[in-house]
Formats: structure tokens, C-alpha cells, sequence
């Protein structure tokens, strides 16, 4: 049950519930896709690290350990939070994913690593990308001295009008 196999119906990563039919061909192709982004940022494939890239980078998206640990139990796997929190902060460290701060509870992680702003919904937590085209910045502080300009991180609170 090597990850480094080619993936069949009778090859998917341990505690995994395969479904059937064109979906298997699907999770193939995700779990395949999954390795190769792995293995092009450094990181060794295992079965955990394998299952956590392939919930997070199957599109993009913005999860929390808690919601990527609850799909992998859902799918039958069993994970601590420890492990997935270490997983993820091992594939941010890579630059793999992004790792974001939006309002101090929660550690999100977004499978998007190009240039990119977030609208949060707070009523709901929601995350959704901002293209940076869309933003325009008049003018910025002088950084201090010996310092310079790493990125820029921009969340825009959204809530619902009251009317």
C-alpha cells in the first residue's frame, strides 16, 4: 500500500474508503496529482501526508486542520490533529500552501500560493480569493531601516447590510 506504486482500485493510501466506478479514476488522478506537487516541493510522500495534499490541493481552497482532520476521519482514517497541524505546517514551510492568520481563532490554509487577497465572511468564516489586480495600493510606509517588503497580507471583513 505504498503510495509510491502506481495507484489502482487495489492501491489507495490506508484508511481511505474507495469509492467506485469514475470516482476511482478521479481520486487516482488527485492522489497522483497530490504526489507530484509533494515530490516537486521536497517533501517525501507518505500515506498521511498523501491523503492531507490530496483534500487541500483537489481545488482551491481554504481549510482548517479541523476541517481537513474531520474529512480524514470521515473517509476512515484515523489522524490526530497533531499530525495534521505538523503536516501542514510542514507543506507551508515548503510553500506548498499558505498559511493565513484572518481573525486570531483559527489557522486557516489555502491551497492557492500565487499572489492573492481574501474577503471573510463573518458571519459564516468564509474565505474567497481577491485577485491582486483588483486591489490598488496608493502608497505604503518606508520600511525601516535594513528591512524590506516581504508581501503584503490584505483581509476585507465582509458582513451583511442591515437595511
Amino acid at each position: 500500500m505504498s503510495p509510491k506504486a502506481p495507484f489502482s482500485a487495489n492501491c489507495v493510501p490506508r484508511g481511505i474508503i474507495v469509492p467506485m466506478n469514475s470516482q476511482v479514476a478521479e481520486l487516482e488522478s488527485n492522489w497522483a496529482r497530490a504526489a507530484t506537487r509533494l515530490g516537486d516541493c521536497g517533501i517525501r510522500v507518505t500515506d498521511q501526508r498523501l491523503q492531507i495534499a490530496s483534500i487541500l490541493l483537489s481545488a482551491p481552497r481554504h481549510l482548517s486542520a479541523e476541517q481537513i482532520a474531520d474529512a480524514l476521519r470521515h473517509g476512515g482514517a484515523q489522524v490526530s490533529k497533531a499530525t495534521v497541524y505538523n503536516t501542514l505546517n510542514l507543506f507551508a514551510a515548503r510553500g506548498l500552501i499558505r498559511r493565513l492568520s484572518v481573525d486570531g481563532t483559527c489557522a486557516w490554509f489555502d491551497s492557492n500560493v500565487e499572489p492573492h487577497y481574501h474577503f471573510h465572511d463573518e458571519q459564516s468564516g468564509a474565505l474567497s480569493d481577491v485577485s491582486v489586480n483588483d486591489v490598488q495600493f496608493s502608497r505604503l510606509p518606508s520600511p525601516p531601516a535594513g528591512m524590506e517588503v516581504a508581501g503584503i497580507d490584505l483581509v476585507i471583513r465582509l458582513r451583511r447590510r442591515l437595511t
